[in-house]
């Protein structure tokens, strides 16, 4: 260890010695297995196809979205489909590619205005359907963003371009979410060139656009925009952004949720006519506590809404603050905390700011146009909540304090094992590495998450990235019926199985000390009976040791099926 490294676990362990109080401070997990980047070479890679003159085209990776059976990769110029049902080939092969390139006065345009080359292709930023015939497509086009209609069965340019101004960034650095609910486009990404006009939008369908006030800071500040979901009467919007709150403390980043009603019509004529009436945000806590908490302020990634524990929930991976010594948390919020935090204190106008026209405190209102001024005038000017949503149980699933990197993405199965109770997480990191983690998701039991896998998933020949920046993974998408993760970088795309039981395949006591809920040990290979996996506790004490190598040395194939080899890939049944 040299003497950076020496001073760097110091002045972390002093730092966190300044934080124990009544809930010490997790100690980082030492993984049960480390799969290495040699055992990791045999899954497939994608990283686009030739095209062209470009004999090392480059995918520039923007998204993922899984519609029906397909997975649609989006890079640069490019839309690749992929059937989800063929996952068992040696190969990442898109059964259809749609290509879309800007124009070569957009070029031209690009490259007058001071960008580079490589800047000035149509990066795809935002893939979502319409309905079940249709998907809408935006692209940055050469900073200049334009949107299309594609037909879903052949991919067909449907209709006639649309500007994607407010609907996608002009750079493909920039962020941003977009989703179509009740028949109407929610966005939020920036809507100008120089990308000062942070903004949240709705557009297309029946009705006025609406959108935040411009260049407010208290509403959005420097917004980096991570997703957005359709719930109930609201659509949320999950981001992260400077607190204009605490100034005195420099650029602080904070972590945020901020809804607004879908049956949102603007203000009146003298307040915030076509702007929003229930934009309201708060922020998320994802903290260690103690005498003096331990925050983890800057999400980097959250899932949809999933089940955790029979309550709607959310997951999101947060990070220390840039300038701060290197620390990930996982975090869980229930939709019911999300919800008590919007609440907000009892002297208020009424309506009660950010509720929903004809319901609760504005059930007598029919639109929000008919809202009084006062109510109007508080939600301009104060949009920030003043309580915070707690995590589940207060405390994160998970922490990573002790290395040099952050962890930057992650996916989430709250149906793994046969009998489809637990929970595991994969969480991707700026090195390429993903980290497999058994979640213990009661409250009385959440530092003990079990870190099952560490597997370095990054090919740098397959890949062709000489890159370090290259390395940082982007995205998950979690099959679970294929029982496979697509694992996106900027320059390819990597497919890994949920599970390596081949590696414990010769020995009883290595398979039930992985404790894996993917993986299982069946009595004299049958498939029906004597299933055994000590998930909980791992004891093998009564097991004798294996002798011999423990991997499996034959080829691995995502559909192999022995029977008569005794550990058992349940999944495949």
């Amino acid at each position: 260890m040299g003497w950076r490294e020496l001073t760097i676990d110091l002045l972390l362990l002093l730092l966190l010695v300044s934080h124990l109080g009544a809930v010490s401070f997790p100690e980082d997990n030492i993984p049960l297995d480390v799969v290495d980047r040699h055992y990791a070479r045999q899954y497939p890679v994608f990283r686009g196809r030739p095209s062209g003159n470009e004999s090392q085209h480059r995918l520039d990776f923007q998204l993922m979205t899984k519609i029906h059976d397909t997975l649609f990769i989006a890079g640069r110029d490019q839309v690749y489909l992929v059937s989800l049902r063929e996952s068992y080939r040696n190969e990442i092969i898109p059964y259809r590619k749609l290509t879309w390139r800007s124009g070569q006065a957009d070029r031209e345009t690009c490259a007058m205005k001071g960008k580079h080359r490589d800047e000035c292709h149509n990066f795809i930023k935002v893939l979502v359907p319409r309905n079940d015939d249709l998907v809408f497509i935006c692209g940055t086009n050469g900073f200049n963003p334009m949107c299309r209609y594609y037909r879903l069965d052949n991919l067909e340019f449907d209709g006639e371009e649309i500007s994607g101004l407010a609907r996608c960034p002009f750079d493909a650095k920039q962020t941003n979410v977009a989703l179509f609910a009740d028949g109407k486009l929610y966005s939020a990404t920036v809507a100008d060139f120089l990308a000062s006009d942070a903004v949240i939008y709705r557009s297309m369908g029946d009705g006025s656009a609406l959108r935040t006030i411009k260049y407010d800071s208290k509403w959005l500040k420097e917004p980096h925009f991570l997703h957005a979901v359709d719930y109930g009467d609201f659509v949320y919007f999950f981001f992260r952004e400077i607190a204009a709150e605490h100034n005195n403390l420099g650029k602080a980043v904070y972590s945020r949720v901020a809804r607004i009603c879908k049956n949102d019509m603007g203000g009146s004529q003298r307040v915030l006519e076509k702007h929003w009436t229930s934009f309201v945000k708060a922020r998320l806590n994802c903290s260690v506590p103690g005498e003096s908490f331990f925050y983890f302020d800057v999400l980097q990634a959250i899932t949809d809404i999933i089940d955790i524990n029979g309550v709607p929930s959310v997951v999101g991976v947060f990070t220390t603050q840039l300038n701060s010594i290197p620390g990930s948390a996982v975090c869980a919020f229930s939709m019911v905390d999300i919800e008590n935090a919007f609440h907000g204190q009892e002297k208020l106008p009424k309506p009660r700011p950010g509720c929903c026209a004809g319901h609760g405190s504005a059930e007598s209102y029919k639109t929000s146009i008919e809202f009084p001024d006062e109510t109007l005038q508080f939600i301009k000017s104060h949009p920030l909540m003043d309580a915070s949503v707690p995590s589940i149980g207060d405390e994160p699933w998970f922490t990573k304090t002790r290395v040099r990197y952050r962890l930057t993405a992650l996916a989430v199965d709250n149906t793994a094992g046969p009998q489809k109770n637990y929970t595991v997480v994969f969480i991707g990191s700026e090195a390429g590495i993903v980290l497999k983690v058994l979640a213990k998701t009661s409250p009385l039991s959440l530092n003990d998450s079990i870190l099952l896998e560490e597997i370095d998933v990054f090919n740098q020949a397959k890949c062709l990235s000489s890159n370090e920046d290259d390395r940082q993974i982007l995205s998950f998408h979690l099959d679970k019926d294929t029982h496979t993760l697509y694992v996106a970088f900027s320059s390819c795309v990597v497919r890994i199985p949920l599970s390596r039981c081949e590696r414990h395949s010769s020995c009883q006591k290595s398979c039930i000390a992985s404790r894996d809920p993917y993986c299982g040990w069946m009595a004299h290979g049958a498939c029906e009976t004597g299933y055994e996996q000590d998930v909980e506790y791992g004891n093998t004490a009564h097991l004798g040791d294996c002798h011999g190598e423990l991997i499996n040395t034959c080829p691995f194939s995502e559909t192999l099926v022995r029977r008569k080899q005794t550990l058992f890939y349940y999944f495949v049944i």
